[in-house]
């Protein structure tokens, strides 16, 4: 097995959310088989910011439906997007 490289676009549900906090939970209750490489707020329009979330992953069967579904889950999330995903070895 390899491993995965991914970025995620994680959109808040309204521009009071505090992507902090998401942050936070994130790299605190990420499953095991997940390493949170970097996370960074990005604008996006009129005052409303991303978190755009860098993770390496092994390529395992169901790890990445397992990640998704915990990333939609959190609370404050309003949408997540994959922006990139790459083999990197």
């Amino acid at each position: 097995m390899g491993n995965v490289g991914i970025i995620y676009k994680l959109m808040p549900e309204d521009v009071e959310t505090d992507l902090d906090a998401i942050d936070a939970r994130i790299r605190s209750e990420i499953p095991d088989h997940v390493t949170v490489n970097k996370t960074e707020k990005k604008p996006v329009a009129f005052g409303l910011y991303s978190l755009e979330l860098q993770v390496i992953m092994d390529d395992k069967s169901g790890g990445l439906d397992q990640l998704d579904n915990f990333l939609e889950e959190l609370e404050g999330v309003g949408s997540v997007s994959v922006v990139s995903q790459t083999l990197i070895d």
